[in-house]
């Protein structure tokens, strides 16, 4: 009977509900789609012109990083690798973290479509990997011309990558507490019927 009257106040009939829930679903499995295809087909690829056996091949992959950790990577790679890592930190990555965000959007506003707010924790996370490569990018600028690297400029990069994952995993909670409700939503009707 209450959600009746909610429905009743905010103007949708339970049809149009469902045929907007269904429209996000489709986003959601679409934009999934699309970073599977995105991930192998053009991030892998390209990322192996810097990548190394037995090495870290991206900071951003690592929680936090120190000025030695940044060092050792950088030290490892030729400065064509380095211009690689670069050009995939502008573009590439760019890019990928459009999709990500998206797809993990998409997912949220599936799950909580009463709580869309929600979804600005994933857009944070992309805005915080944009920072961070632009650090990134500043440090390989910077150790490319003078063989050095700002101490500043790592802790700058670190932390802002660390908010990234605080955001990142965040998000993987806020999904797993969608996909909990959605099952045990399921379940319910399940036995009702």
């Amino acid at each position: 009977m209450e959600e009746l009257s909610h429905e009743a106040d905010s103007g949708t009939t339970p049809i149009e509900k469902n045929s907007g829930n269904r429209r996000t679903l489709y986003l959601a499995i679409g934009s999934t789609l699309a970073f599977s295809l995105y991930s192998v087909l053009i991030l892998d690829p390209v990322g192996k012109c810097f990548r190394l056996e037995d090495s870290s091949n991206s900071l951003g992959l690592t929680f936090s990083y120190t000025l030695q950790m940044v060092q050792d990577f950088f030290e490892l790679r030729s400065q064509d690798q380095l211009g690689c890592y670069k050009k995939f930190l502008q573009i590439w990555d760019v890019i990928f973290a459009i999709i990500y965000a998206s797809m993990y959007c998409f997912w949220i506003m599936y799950f909580f479509h009463e709580r869309q707010i929600i979804t600005v924790v994933p857009l944070l996370a992309m805005v915080a990997d944009w920072a961070e490569n632009f650090i990134e990018i500043m440090m390989i600028n910077s150790y490319l011309d003078s063989n050095t690297i700002s101490q500043k400029l790592v802790s700058v990069g670190s932390g802002i990558n660390m908010f990234k994952w605080v955001f990142l995993s965040l998000t993987y909670l806020i999904l797993l507490v969608g996909i909990t409700k959605k099952i045990k939503s399921a379940l319910s009707k399940s036995k009702k019927e």
